[in-house]
C-alpha cells in the first residue's frame, strides 16, 4: 500500500466503504500489533457506525499503546464529551488554532498532555 493507512481509511470511510476499511485495518494491525494507529482508526470507524462503546475501547487501546499519540487522545476526549463532528485520523489533523477547546500542557516529567482550556 503506497498511501498511509490513515489516508486510505479516511478515503474509504468518506466513501462509506466500511467493510473494505475494516479489512485494511485488520491487515495493518496484524503487521503492526504494537501501533496505536489502527486502534485509533478502528475507533473512528466504530464511532461512525454508531458503536460508541467499542469506539472508546479502541481509542483507549491506542492511548495505552502510546500515550504520546495525540490523535487517539483527542478522539477519546472529544467523543467522551459527545462534541465530535470531526476526527483526528493522523497527527497533522491535531494542529490547533486559537479557537480550539484544547491546549498542550507538559508535566514535571516533560510529558505532554492535551487538556481542555
Amino acid at each position: 500500500m503506497s498511501k498511509r493507512i490513515e489516508d486510505t481509511c479516511r478515503m474509504l470511510i468518506e466513501e462509506h466503504r466500511f467493510q473494505e476499511c475494516e479489512k485494511e485495518l485488520k491487515r495493518y494491525l496484524a503487521d503492526n500489533p504494537h501501533s496505536p494507529i489502527p486502534h485509533n482508526l478502528f475507533g473512528i470507524l466504530m464511532e461512525i457506525k454508531n458503536n460508541h462503546l467499542l469506539a472508546m475501547k479502541h481509542f483507549r487501546a491506542a492511548y495505552a499503546l502510546d500515550p504520546t499519540y495525540i490523535p487517539a487522545r483527542m478522539n477519546m476526549d472529544s467523543n467522551e464529551l459527545m462534541t465530535k463532528d470531526e476526527f483526528a485520523y493522523k497527527e497533522e489533523d491535531c494542529i490547533k488554532n486559537d479557537d480550539s477547546p484544547f491546549k498542550l500542557v507538559y508535566d514535571r516529567h516533560h510529558i505532554g498532555h492535551i487538556v481542555r482550556k
